[in-house]
């Protein structure tokens, strides 16, 4: 990936739209968020519900509809997933930037394309939280801790993936079967990052969806959680996604 770049953004700069998946929160965005402000961008970092893929968009694009001017937004994991439903059709919205993550096809879940191919370790590493809802019981999925940062952050350093771990949100089970009726990437640029060392959702499985988009994809030698070990380089694939879109 190239020098980070440091000039002036255009005018008309975008606001910068951030969507953690699950087993993260908002905070894996932080250095994210201090690069992009460096750079000059509003950033909003968003507290994704994890509740269904239908709920999660709905209020991601409550989110959007209530800015101005263009906006790109990030997506990490299922965070992508949540992105494609809630942007399609939005205004403003000019790129999307996926970042190990998901890009749905309409009729797909994040289910289907994380067993479509081989190398994920996150399936066995999951432990199952039943949990009241009204007229029965939910099911949430957690990362057992012991198992978190050699499936999901083995480049973070370990007393912050011991914190990530303690602090992960889980996401209800239903949400990652749910069909996607919506694919933005169909009518709005999109940039990929490819993460080669990822054990959640294997790279290959990054490849087919970012070549299926026509996405402008970089490769990065990470983990699942680059967003935590190289903010630096999401900045600047996202900043170099809001540069092609705004100027």
């Amino acid at each position: 990936m190239s020098t980070t770049s440091r000039e002036p953004v255009a005018a008309g700069t975008p606001t910068v739209v951030l969507v953690h998946g699950a087993f993260a929160e908002s905070a894996s965005w932080n250095g994210v968020v201090a690069d992009l402000r460096r750079r000059g961008y509003p950033v909003i970092a968003v507290a994704n519900p994890l509740r269904g893929l239908r709920e999660d968009a709905g209020y991601l694009r409550s989110v959007l509809d209530s800015l101005t001017g263009p906006i790109v937004i990030a997506g990490h994991s299922y965070g992508g997933s949540v992105m494609s439903e809630a942007a399609d059709g939005a205004a403003g919205v000019v790129a999307l930037v996926y970042i190990a993550s998901f890009t749905l096809e309409v009729g797909e879940s994040t289910g289907d394309l994380a067993a479509r191919f081989p190398g994920g370790e996150l399936g066995p590493a999951l432990h199952p939280v039943p949990y009241p809802v009204a007229g029965g019981t939910g099911t949430d999925l957690y990362i057992r801790q012991d198992s978190f940062r050699a499936v999901f952050a083995a480049d973070v350093a370990p007393e912050t993936a011991e914190l990530m771990a303690a602090t992960q949100r889980p996401i209800e089970a239903t949400a990652l079967a749910d069909k996607a009726t919506g694919a933005a990437w169909k009518t709005i640029p999109s940039w990929t990052m490819v993460t080669t060392q990822d054990l959640a959702i294997p790279a290959e499985s990054m490849r087919f969806m970012a070549r299926r988009a026509g996405s402008t994809t970089v490769e990065i030698d990470a983990s699942h959680a680059v967003t935590v070990s190289r903010p630096d380089a999401v900045a600047e694939l996202i900043d170099a996604a809001a540069r092609a879109t705004t100027r």
